[in-house]
């Protein structure tokens, strides 16, 4: 189907409304997970649908439907009609065709290789070796490796002359070693969790000499933890690996900015956030050496995108610049109802699914200084990589982050491996903290695949980007 027939079936059409849309999604996910030797997932499975999407007396109404038969669109139509005029008589705010701005426009994935180019044999055969090379020695207790590939086509076409798709490829490429003693257990992973998730082709599987060795040092890791000292205790320097900036960056500014929960919208389910309105201008963030942007067009990154599920053209966008928190994590509609600039960031999860205020790609701007520089200039620290645990209150603010390796700094020099490193803090606090920003060289791409939002509930891809961070004076402890 294209989207020809999908106007044709915007066109088949007829209720009254101040605007219609249709968003058509097919997903292809492909799951390949082999633990200790032994294939525990090999599958695929498929999902397409249609989302009618109405505007009546300045309310949204929705009806989903796996169907594209004119008249099965046109009774969605009808219902989604019904459910927006019995929301009218309860609205809060009323809406107009702002909310939905037209745009036509295409985007794709980059790619070198198409997914289909590694066979299922090949990419179950990379999974074994895998297996193979993280098991180092006796220690190690267990084993797996995973990838997750799934292939996405997005149309949009509404009233106002919206025609828009998207092409998605995205691989999650996960695995991860447990060791033991006996009595103390660790696990390392690459990059913690499904951390390594990108857009990006079948490449990402052919350079099998870097895969292997990297299961070798996640294996070795595993084993040097065990054998490790506790993290210390106390106030000192902490220095965080991208892939734990990921982290940071997900719970004490992103989830934090998100207009509607600001508005109270998430209250019952995923909480509030110490952001208030009047702080989008003037609030203190964090150090002025702290430059956020949300950048759905950075190439590459998990949640990369042209348009968001409203139709808007995404675009970079600072959130907070030079320590100053400009602007927040809505779409049109929160825009609309606040006054306050966004961004492109509407977003379902899925057809079946009404989008809402979401992350997209939330990137710490990097900055001039080396790794050996920021580690040189530490008297007393611990740097942390690969986040393990979280934990943060209803007002994303208080929290306390577990990550899985940590090395002792001593001097200007790291030292010691240390098991179970921890900390604790206080979002703004924290951020205003930070004393030095990695240069180009420290700048990691992670991404995660399970952010979850909404009632019902939406797990959606979320992107982040990172250099290397010092914080300075953080409360640091150890303990699982």
């Amino acid at each position: 189907m294209n989207n020809v027939i999908l106007q044709e079936l915007l066109s088949s059409i007829s209720i009254e409304a101040d605007w219609i849309g249709l968003r058509k999604v097919k997903e292809a996910t492909t799951h390949r997970y082999i633990r200790d030797g032994q294939p525990q997932a090999n599958s695929r499975d498929v999902t397409h649908g249609l989302m009618v999407e109405v505007l009546v007396n300045g309310q949204f109404g929705y009806y989903g439907i796996n169907s594209f038969d004119p008249k099965s669109v046109s009774i969605a139509a009808e219902k989604a009609q019904k459910q927006a005029t019995l929301a009218s008589k309860h609205a809060l705010y009323k809406f107009d065709e702002r909310a939905r701005p037209s745009f036509q426009g295409e985007y794709t994935s980059p790619r070198e290789k198409p997914l289909n180019s590694i066979s299922p044999g090949d990419l179950n055969n990379l999974l074994f070796q895998i297996n193979d090379a993280l098991k180092v020695s006796s220690e190690v207790i267990s084993v797996s490796a995973l990838a997750r590939i799934v292939e996405t086509e997005q149309e949009i076409v509404s009233s106002n002359g919206s025609e828009i798709h998207q092409d998605f490829n995205l691989i999650t490429f996960d695995m991860s070693a447990t060791a033991s003693d006996g009595t103390i257990f660790q696990t390392r992973t690459n990059a913690g969790s499904r951390g390594y998730s990108r857009q990006i082709g079948s490449e990402v599987f052919e350079n099998t000499e870097d895969i292997i060795q990297t299961a070798r040092t996640i294996g070795e890791e595993a084993v040097e933890l065990i054998k490790s000292e506790e993290c210390p205790t106390g106030a000192m320097d902490l220095v965080l690996a991208p892939d734990q900036m990921m982290l940071q960056i997900h719970e004490s500014v992103g989830h934090a900015t998100e207009i509607d929960r600001i508005l109270g919208d998430e209250r019952n389910y995923a909480g509030w956030s110490f952001v208030q309105l009047s702080d989008f201008g003037s609030l203190r963030y964090g150090s002025n050496l702290m430059n956020i942007t949300f950048d759905p067009t950075m190439m590459g990154e998990f949640a990369s995108y042209g348009y968001d599920d409203g139709g808007l053209k995404a675009e970079k966008e600072y959130i907070i610049k030079d320590g100053i928190l400009l602007r927040g994590l809505g779409g049109m509609e929160s825009q609309l109802r606040t006054g306050l600039p966004g961004v492109a960031n509407f977003r379902a999860s899925a057809w079946n699914r009404a989008p809402i205020d979401r992350m997209a790609n939330l990137n710490l701007e990097y900055g001039e200084s080396s790794f050996e520089e920021i580690i040189s200039s530490i008297k007393r620290g611990v740097f942390m990589k690969s986040n393990r645990s979280w934990s943060i209150d209803d007002y994303q603010n208080k929290f306390q982050f577990g990550c899985e390796y940590g090395k002792l700094i001593e001097n200007g020099k790291m030292t010691k491996t240390v098991k179970n490193p921890n900390y604790r803090g206080i979002s703004n606090p924290f951020w205003r903290s930070l004393k030095g920003v990695g240069n180009a060289d420290t700048f990691g791409i992670y991404g995660t695949p399970n952010c979850g939002k909404g009632e019902p509930n939406q797990v959606i891809r979320v992107g982040h980007a990172s250099p290397a961070c010092l914080f300075e004076n953080i409360q640091v402890f150890g303990g699982v």
